[in-house]
């Protein structure tokens, strides 16, 4: 991995990590629905634009269902449970929690698959499980009313994420910048419904604003223009890399920009939840050359 792709995948860490920090800011005001409607909007303009200028072509009529399934899973459920969770976790737990969506994978895997779980996967589950319990345990956030709900709504959505990354596996062939334009136009169809159900608990300031945006472009749009870069560059495994990367960027983040406290069980779940997210996947990056690049690929949201 050369130093422009190694600039790329921390970039592209910091600005998933940051993905937390902004629903943080925005839902305990905009409530989930409203903000993720405004979240997919943004990016589906955005991508829309861009793709004009790269001549990518969205081909609505030929793969609309296909678009509808995996932004489902892939974006507008898990987008939704996220940012309800927003409301009340900080963003440095809802960074790890949403780093466990390999080890949903694994157990989807066994379940639907009957994929036989190796011993090193088994030991990865045990110590995410621990790592998750440690996190959730002492951080005094998860005592607020309602925080075990917003940990549950996590959960799911990394679990929905795995669900996606499953479907993408078996559905046809889709151009991996078709499926991120296309599915950020179905999901803003799917929030809609959602909307009555969380209103708006207030007038959004400016800053809340520049969050909004910020998810929508930033998050949503740039970051997979950058993620697919990566892929193309350095393979699907290296890039993945930045699933290990964006919790610590969340914590960070939110311990500058939101005061959140870093305590030992902050580094000690999180370190835990990375190491059994490692021994789950199986992960050896791989710095030199580049990995083929599958023609479907998971669309890791954040």
């Amino acid at each position: 991995m050369n130093t422009a792709n190694l600039l790329r995948l921390i970039v592209l860490a910091s600005i998933w990590g940051g993905s937390f920090l902004f629903m943080r800011i925005s839902a305990p005001t905009l409530g989930p629905a409203v903000l993720i409607e405004c979240r997919v909007l943004f990016a589906a303009l955005f991508l829309a634009i861009v793709g004009v200028v790269l001549r990518k072509r969205l081909d609505m009529r030929a793969h609309w269902k296909h678009y509808f399934i995996l932004g489902f899973f892939n974006s507008a459920f898990p987008f939704l449970l996220f940012a309800f969770a927003a409301r009340t976790l900080p963003a440095s737990v809802l960074a790890v929690l949403n780093a466990t969506a390999p080890m949903w994978g694994a157990l989807l895997g066994a379940v639907w698959g009957r994929q036989p779980i190796r011993a090193r996967t088994a030991l990865g589950l045990v110590l995410g499980t621990v790592g998750v319990a440690l996190l959730v345990g002492f951080d005094h956030a998860t005592s607020r009313p309602g925080a075990g709900i917003a940990v549950a709504a996590a959960l799911v959505a990394a679990l929905s994420y795995s669900v996606a990354s499953l479907y993408a596996r078996t559905a046809k062939s889709v151009e991996p910048f078709a499926n991120a334009h296309g599915t950020m136009w179905t999901s803003a169809l799917m929030v809609l419904p959602a909307l009555p159900l969380f209103p708006p608990a207030g007038a959004p300031t400016v800053g809340i604003v520049g969050a909004v945006i910020a998810l929508g472009v930033l998050c949503s749009g740039i970051a997979y223009i950058l993620y697919f870069k990566l892929i193309e560059d350095v393979g699907t495994t290296s890039a993945l890399t930045v699933t290990f990367l964006s919790p610590v960027f969340g914590i960070l983040w939110g311990a500058l920009f939101l005061g959140e406290a870093i305590g030992w069980y902050t580094i000690a779940g999180s370190a835990i939840t990375l190491v059994g997210t490692a021994f789950v996947t199986g992960f050896v990056p791989r710095f030199g050359r580049a990995a083929p690049v599958p023609v479907s690929t998971k669309m890791s949201s954040k």
